[in-house]
């Protein structure tokens, strides 16, 4: 079985850092287990993609130690995009005994916020994870959309996510395919907001395992190309948590966003805007006012010049 890049020492540190209840620390494998460790780390490690924009190098390192560094024992708050998170979530659930390998994904492009169009090429990641004979759809890492549980891969079974919205994992071909067969079916998360409204694709994904040299020709494309929309767009994006009302642990209900200029919030029901940033150095104070998250000077400074500073 494969190894985590993460020693013991190391996941304990990680399961500190996300603040995972005692009890669970030398669980078994289980969904109970993995529920929780997803609602802690996304709650604890926002996505954002500042590397790209707040960095004097303008570029993602995807190497798990420094992930490790930059996520957990710097402790200002960061986290990464998709491929920073999940690679770094992946290793601790491989270190915890989980059955999980990583898959690339191919996400819709949005208009005015909903997606739409064909399915361009692999720019996401989620872990297969297989648990007591149950395989799920991991997804830590998809901004403000994302799943906030683990989901079984069950075509068509809905679930409810944060507030009116519902999501679901559904097996069929995309418009783009030419070969048509059982087996090259590929598994399809879609949402509805709301159980009135039409069920929408945002991404699709097969069982096909990505390692880590599939990662760092995707990272290229995705953090430096013009034609990625990360370079383009500031953002970051913090679940929040909080007691279940049943007593059954913790569960996230909301979330604050800071997309380029504007934080936004929606605590279950509708989205707000709570802070238009003006300039770069409100758009840092906003960060750390927001979300808690803290740029280095150089970090600051290194927006300077790039076309997503504010004035």
């Amino acid at each position: 079985m494969p190894s985590s890049a993460y020693s013991r020492e190391q996941i304990d540190q990680f399961l500190d850092y996300i603040q995972l209840p005692k009890e669970y620390h030398h669980a078994r494998p289980s969904y109970d287990l993995l529920k929780a460790l997803h609602t802690y780390m996304q709650a604890a490690v926002p996505y954002e993609n500042l590397a790209i924009h707040y960095n004097p190098l303008h570029a993602v390192e995807l190497n798990p130690q420094h992930l490790f560094q930059k996520i957990v024992l710097n402790k200002r708050g960061r986290g990464g995009y998709c491929m920073e998170n999940a690679i770094l979530y992946n290793h601790v659930l491989v270190g915890l005994g989980f059955d999980s390998y990583t898959v690339g994904v191919r996400t819709r492009l949005r208009d005015g916020g909903i997606p739409k169009g064909d399915f361009p090429g692999w720019v996401h990641i989620v872990s297969i994870v297989e648990v007591d004979g149950v395989t799920y759809h991991v997804d830590i890492a998809f901004g403000g959309d994302c799943a906030t549980f683990p989901m079984p891969l069950v075509d068509g079974l809905v679930h409810q996510n944060i507030g009116a919205q519902q999501i679901r994992l559904v097996r069929d071909w995309i418009p783009t395919q030419l070969k048509r067969t059982e087996e090259s079916k590929l598994w399809i998360y879609e949402y509805r907001n709301g159980a009135d409204k039409e069920w929408n694709p945002f991404y699709c994904f097969t069982m096909v395992e990505f390692m880590p040299n599939d990662w760092e020709v995707i990272n290229v494309f995705a953090s430096t190309s013009p034609k990625s929309w990360q370079t383009k767009t500031v953002i970051t994006i913090k679940f929040l948590r909080r007691p279940r009302e049943d007593g059954g642990g913790e569960e996230i209900y909301g979330k604050r966003m800071l997309v380029n200029d504007v934080v936004k919030e929606n605590l279950g029901g509708r989205t707000a805007v709570i802070y238009e940033c003006k300039t770069d150095e409100e758009r840092v104070a906003a960060l750390e006012k927001y979300f808690d998250l803290r740029l280095t000077e150089e970090e600051r400074g290194a927006i300077n010049g790039w076309s997503t500073a504010l004035p």
